[in-house]
């Protein structure tokens, strides 16, 4: 490893010799002088060749590079504001570990089936190296903003005998003569471990199947979920407006040239960063939606087209809280101001990307929970270990779940959440 400089710290080796290891960007050549920019994973350098400066060898083995050939270039680092990075590498030795075959992604427009058939190799192009490199500052920002406030990682399994949120939406599988179920929630066991941390979460993979081809949907995705004891709703649209503060702010300090790549206008993330959060009750949000010409009608849940309309004119995330207890899962806590309604919220991001957090407080009264698994006609005996939790010192407790990939295409800008994920499951696509 130490044989070879890292593109990313070639600055500090200016008028020194080094040695690169990486792939072929892009060549162009003009007449004696030809450039290659060679990429190796922590960012890309354009590297100048002369033909007059190089042994015969070196100077025809660059013209024999194809795109994405993987090679070892020895050279000069120097600076230059010219340059990607602010560098170039004069070289001095070319070392060609494998010609590629002709790449099938070039510098012209493909279709997006196209693009996701070859996803292995979109993956490294600039715009999609820079969304995923927001996405992993994103995924370091969420595991550091619940250790340093002293949250406990929980993780929870992915196959499951119970039933997280509707059971519409479940992938189901044989489990040695049984039925199981792919997670589509890591809520109910991560509630488990309050009793026993206070203040924990769990971070992975879910599944849904819903038969849905829209841009903010994925069969599977990442979410984070934290669960919080003694903490009612309120505390939890507390927590959430911080977290989300502080991610949205991390990923703004630590990603600026990634966002930039993205063509992200990030004066639209500074309220994000600098403003308090709305609230708004369900009931009002029908209100302001009725006002507006919608035809919802109060009990139906909100759809994206009433997101939408509820965050025009708005620059910064919208709490709508106190949903119907119909539009919402069994485990949420009765609102005892409105029987009618659980204390939950959905978090509404700007820019039409919609809701990227849904939570709630969560039902601690035995009877009313057992009530609601029965409404819901749920397999009473599949929650048995979730009703032991109000058996053996209930208490008041809330959490939520953010979808990561939501959360990173509004950061980044990007249109639709297909591509803030490596290899995205669609209704239509499980390969490559």
């Amino acid at each position: 490893m130490s044989a070879f400089t890292e593109v990313t710290d070639l600055k500090d080796h200016a008028g020194e010799t080094v040695r690169v290891a990486g792939w072929v960007d892009a060549t162009r050549s003009h007449g004696k002088v030809a450039f290659a920019v060679i990429r190796d994973g922590t960012g890309v350098v354009q590297c100048v060749f002369l033909e007059k400066q190089l042994e015969a060898p070196v100077w025809e083995a660059h013209a024999t590079l194809t795109q994405e050939s993987s090679v070892i270039v020895e050279g000069e680092v120097k600076l230059d504001d010219r340059a990607p990075g602010g560098v170039e590498l004069g070289v001095t030795g070319l070392e060609v570990v494998q010609i590629a075959e002709e790449y099938p992604i070039q510098p012209k427009e493909h279709g997006v089936d196209f693009l996701l058939d070859h996803r292995h190799l979109w993956l490294r192009s600039s715009m999609q190296r820079a969304g995923l490199r927001v996405r992993h500052e994103v995924q370091q920002a969420i595991a550091d903003f619940f250790y340093d406030r002293g949250f406990t990682r929980i993780d929870t399994p992915i196959l499951t005998g119970s039933i997280g949120e509707h059971a519409g939406t479940l992938f189901s599988t044989d489990y040695f003569g049984e039925n199981a179920y792919l997670a589509q929630t890591g809520q109910l066991y991560v509630e488990t471990a309050c009793p026993a941390f206070r203040k924990v979460y769990c971070f992975g993979p879910t599944f849904r199947a819903e038969k849905s081809k829209t841009r903010r949907h994925l069969t599977e995705f990442w979410m984070v979920e934290p669960e919080v004891a003694f903490a009612d709703s309120n505390d939890n649209m507390r927590l959430q407006e911080d977290f989300v503060r502080y991610v949205v702010g991390r990923a703004v300090e630590r990603c600026a040239e990634e966002l930039e790549v993205l063509e992200r206008d990030v004066s639209k993330l500074a309220p994000v960063i600098e403003q308090p959060f709305d609230r708004i009750s369900y009931t009002e949000a029908v209100d302001v939606l009725k006002g507006k010409g919608s035809d919802i009608e109060w009990g139906e849940d909100l759809g994206a087209p009433d997101e939408a309309m509820l965050m025009e004119g708005r620059d910064v995330p919208l709490f709508v809280h106190d949903y119907p207890k119909t539009a919402k899962a069994f485990y949420m806590k009765e609102n005892p101001d409105d029987p009618r309604t659980v204390l939950c919220d959905d978090l509404l991001a700007p820019e039409g990307y919609g809701e990227i957090i849904g939570g709630s407080q969560r039902e601690d009264d035995l009877g009313r929970l057992l009530e609601r698994i029965r409404e819901e006609e749920l397999p009473e005996e599949a929650y048995s270990w979730y009703l032991d939790l109000r058996r053996y010192g209930s208490f008041v407790h809330s959490g939520f779940g953010l979808g990561l990939e939501r959360t990173v295409a509004w950061i980044t800008g990007r249109h639709h959440i297909r591509e803030m994920i490596p290899f995205p499951r669609l209704m239509n696509r499980l390969t490559p």
